[in-house]
């Protein structure tokens, strides 16, 4: 989800890292306050005051956010998920959870925790802006902070998956059918739903004369719409997949190379006689590497006739070899993480068999064709 993403330090042993998108919103936030907001409220001040209050308000928000992700981060350790940091993006802030809560309840817990805490920070920045003298500069930025706080818990509590309200929901919907899925379906709905009317809305609001704030609601609302079903799609491959292990979703025996054949005898031989361009080179029994197309066009044609597999091949890395036992969700996590389209089997250094992205996928296509609550053989 984040290509770009920076780690600034750890808190209560999560790693804080900060994509590069929120470089763009933290601008604007700094921009819009030092131009337009502040100058309102604190008519008299010079540019430069403007600006440092800008920045302070910016990195009050920032604070705000990584506590609010830090409260749904802090209630799933306690439910026993893994959580794979705090990351603050264009759109605001996310809690990585590296598993899906395990019941109702959790869900519930986690994803309130967050609204909780901006109401909390909303509650005593408010009250910190009354003790200081709202009028003053330091009041107005308390003020400031209160408010943004508020915004942020209430928004979050929209009905509309995948935000906090949307999880909320999922667990009441999940609490009254036992149907974790089905619960997602109905809440990544809702989601489709509020971003269909977020985008509207904001096209609407540009088309009248809104300016940046009409784009902003679409590109809110597309944001929304992308997560509701990404997160729902994720959820119904890994309820494909679930119960199934790598050796009976694999290729078994699949097409090799040795080490001493050239190029031109795998490409006749091996690819173009059994329609693959992929093959583990083998050795005695023992997988050695792997060479596939692109790394084949990467020699001269004409000097095919001359190169062994041994000279061009990839070797191999851990990350290319998987077992056998393997479950098939780990599998597909390990193919969503790295470069690789395509998995090694084996036990030790013994060939098994070759999986890839479009054996899950092919298998995931066909639970969904025979419906939900399809038995599942052993793995």
């Amino acid at each position: 989800m984040f290509g770009h993403s920076v780690k600034l330090f750890d808190l209560f042993g999560f790693e804080i890292k900060v994509d590069a998108s929120w470089l763009l919103i933290a601008a604007l936030i700094v921009w819009s306050l030092a131009s337009g907001y502040l100058p309102q409220v604190l008519p008299g001040l010079g540019p430069g005051a403007y600006l440092a209050l800008a920045i302070a308000a910016m990195l009050g928000l920032f604070g705000s956010l990584i506590l609010h992700e830090l409260a749904h981060s802090l209630v799933a350790r306690r439910y026993g998920l893994g959580i794979g940091g705090i990351t603050l993006f264009l759109f605001g802030g996310v809690a990585e959870l590296l598993d899906e809560p395990k019941s109702a309840g959790s869900e519930f817990w986690i994803a309130i925790a967050g609204p909780v805490m901006s109401f909390v920070l909303a509650a005593l920045f408010g009250l910190a802006a009354m003790a200081t003298g709202a009028e003053g500069i330091v009041g107005t930025i308390l003020a400031y902070l209160a408010s943004i706080n508020l915004v942020l818990a209430v928004f979050n509590l929209l009905p509309a998956f995948p935000l906090d309200g949307g999880r909320v929901l999922r667990a009441w919907l999940w609490h009254r059918s036992g149907d974790m899925l089905g619960a997602t379906r109905k809440a990544s709905g809702a989601g489709t739903v509020l971003a269909l009317g977020l985008m509207g809305l904001g096209l609407f609001s540009a088309l009248s004369g809104g300016g940046i704030g009409g784009v902003w609601l679409v590109l809110i609302g597309f944001f929304v719409l992308n997560a509701s079903r990404g997160t729902y799609q994720r959820l119904l491959m890994q309820d494909g997949l679930r119960g199934r292990r790598v050796a009976e979703l694999m290729t078994p025996d699949p097409w090799t190379a040795t080490p001493e054949m050239t190029l031109a005898e795998l490409a006749d031989r091996v690819m173009l006689a059994h329609a693959v361009s992929f093959a583990p080179v083998v050795d005695a029994g023992n997988v050695i590497g792997q060479i596939d197309a692109a790394r084949m066009r990467e020699v001269a044609r004409e000097d095919w006739a001359t190169t062994r597999v041994a000279e061009t091949m990839a070797p191999l890395t851990d990350a290319d070899l998987i077992a056998p036992r393997m479950t098939a969700e780990e599998a597909l996590q390990r193919l969503s993480d790295g470069p690789q389209r395509k998995l090694i089997v084996a036990e030790g250094r013994r060939l098994r068999g070759i999986l890839s992205l479009r054996d899950l996928m092919g298998h995931i296509a066909v639970v969904q064709a025979l419906g939900r609550g399809t038995p599942n053989r052993p793995g």
